[in-house]
Parts: C-alpha cells; sequence; structure tokens
C-alpha cells in the first residue's frame, strides 16, 4: 500500500514545489529587472549581496561556514572592492579581490577542502565583477544583461519542461540523475528563441545574436552541472532555503554565474573596459 502511495505523493509535492519556483519567479524576477533598469549604486548593492550570500552558501556546503575568519575574509573583500569597482578602479579592485584571495590562502592552509574554501570566494568574486562590469555600459549595458538573463532563464525552463514531457537517456546521471539529453536539447532551442527574439526586435545581427545565445545557454548549462557536482561531491541536496521552492541562490544563480562571467570575458576581448573604466562592449 506504501509503494501504491508513493507515486501519488511524488506527483503532489513535484505540483507544490513548482507553485513555490513559479511564485519566487514572479515576485524575484521583475524585482531584478527593475533594479537593473535603474543600474548604478543599486546594482551594485543587490550584486554584492547576491555575491556575499553566494560566498556564505558555498561555505556552506563546504562545510566551514561556521569558521568566522573565513567567512569574515570573503565577506570583507567582496563589499570593499564593490565601490572601487563603480568607480572603474579596476586595479584597486584586482588588488582587493587578490588581498582576499591571499588571506583565505594563508586562512585555510590546513584546511582539507582549502582548494574548493579559495574557489568559493572566487565563483562569487566571478559573478560580482561580471554582473557589475556587463551592466556599467551605459550604451548597451541593460539590454546586454538582460539578453543573458533571458539566455538563463530561458535555458532554466526550456530544460525543466523538455526533460519532464521528453525524458530519454541521462545527460550525467552520476552528477545530475534528473537532467536528461532531451532537456539539455530544449533548454538550447528555447535560449535560441531568445537570441532570434533580439534579433527580430533590431538589437543585433541574427546569426551573431543565435551564435551568442547558443554559447551563453551551453555555458549556463555546464554551469548548473557543476554546482551539482559540488554539492555530490560534498553530500548536499541544497545550498540553503532562502527561496521557497528553489533551495538557495547558488542553486538558482548557477547558470548566470557562469553565462555573466563568460559575458564579461567576451566584453574585454571585444575591447575591454570603456574609457572612463566602467563599463564593457559585450553588445
Amino acid at each position: 500500500m506504501a509503494e501504491d502511495n508513493a507515486g501519488p505523493r511524488a506527483a503532489d509535492q513535484g505540483s507544490h514545489n513548482l507553485l513555490l519556483r513559479v511564485l519566487a519567479a514572479l515576485v524575484l524576477a521583475p524585482l531584478t529587472i527593475a533594479i537593473a533598469y535603474v543600474g548604478g549604486w543599486p546594482w551594485l548593492w543587490l550584486v554584492t549581496a547576491a555575491a556575499v550570500v553566494l560566498y556564505y552558501e558555498w561555505q556552506t556546503i563546504v562545510g566551514v561556514w561556521r569558521n568566522k575568519f573565513i567567512m569574515a575574509a570573503g565577506i570583507a573583500a567582496l563589499g570593499i572592492a564593490g565601490p572601487w569597482l563603480m568607480l572603474g578602479d579596476m586595479r584597486a579592485v584586482a588588488g582587493v579581490l587578490g588581498a582576499g584571495c591571499v588571506v583565505l590562502v594563508l586562512l585555510t592552509m590546513r584546511q582539507p577542502n582549502a582548494i574548493w574554501i579559495v574557489t568559493g570566494f572566487l565563483y562569487a568574486a566571478a559573478a560580482f565583477v561580471g554582473a557589475v562590469l556587463v551592466r556599467a555600459d551605459a550604451a548597451h549595458g541593460f539590454v546586454a544583461l538582460i539578453f543573458v538573463l533571458l539566455v538563463v532563464w530561458a535555458a532554466d525552463i526550456g530544460g525543466y519542461f523538455a526533460g519532464r514531457g521528453i525524458g530519454g537517456p541521462k545527460l550525467w546521471p552520476r552528477v545530475s540523475p534528473k537532467k536528461t539529453w532531451a532537456g539539455a536539447i530544449g533548454g538550447l532551442v528555447a535560449s535560441l528563441l531568445v537570441g532570434a527574439g533580439f534579433a527580430v526586435a533590431g538589437q543585433g545581427n541574427m546569426a551573431t545574436l543565435l551564435a551568442l545565445a547558443a554559447v551563453l545557454s551551453v555555458v549556463s548549462q555546464l554551469g548548473d552541472l557543476f554546482e551539482s557536482a559540488i554539492k555530490r561531491r560534498f553530500g548536499v541536496k541544497d545550498s540553503s532555503q532562502i527561496i521557497p521552492g528553489h533551495g538557495g541562490l547558488l542553486d538558482r544563480l548557477d547558470g548566470f554565474v557562469a553565462a555573466i562571467a563568460l559575458a564579461a570575458l567576451i566584453g574585454a576581448f571585444r575591447g575591454g573596459v570603456d574609457g572612463a573604466g566602467r563599463g564593457l562592449m559585450v553588445w
């Protein structure tokens, strides 16, 4: 009898989680877009807060979040680097983040998970710097940022529904048992639709935007798998329970972190930081 009831209970739980995810997205997505539109210091404050949470959740997964020195060093470095980032002084930003990294190396030299602790700081720093610099381009920063966000969201949503609706062979069962090749392809197709939509709206060349959407979609899905691999290594299901139905912020932003870091690198290769030192030529 217990086995007979297991299926309906699991289905009910899945429906409940989906409802929570939709409600959370309906609240968080418009708020994020609104602050991104305003840009400037409000966007920096939001990104800094997100980076601090990412750092905290990562160290929670690793199991060192109770170490006040490790936590203080990473959070302080992110907080101090923020104003310099807004002022466009990339040397100061690199110096502050580099100093934070050195302090963490010294603090964790005898820790069994030292490499993962420092990696968590670099992960949060990459998301922090990338998100601020991509948005900082006065002419196209908002469009570029929204493009990255929509591509990542499309990859996530398309992957979710294609994976559940089609199923089939698993993508990487040892790391993420629920992800399928159908889901990965569905996420890619959904991201391509975003790229096509931006091109139709006159935001760029169709071929270029499709290529960019495809690359960012694949990278975002790899970022998702990377975070899943970290959690599986440390035996953790969710990074936290901060977002109803979603788990932690790290669980929701894993794909975005990878995509925004790549977008920042693309901007750097296309011409680097602008003349004022405040934006990347991603678009």
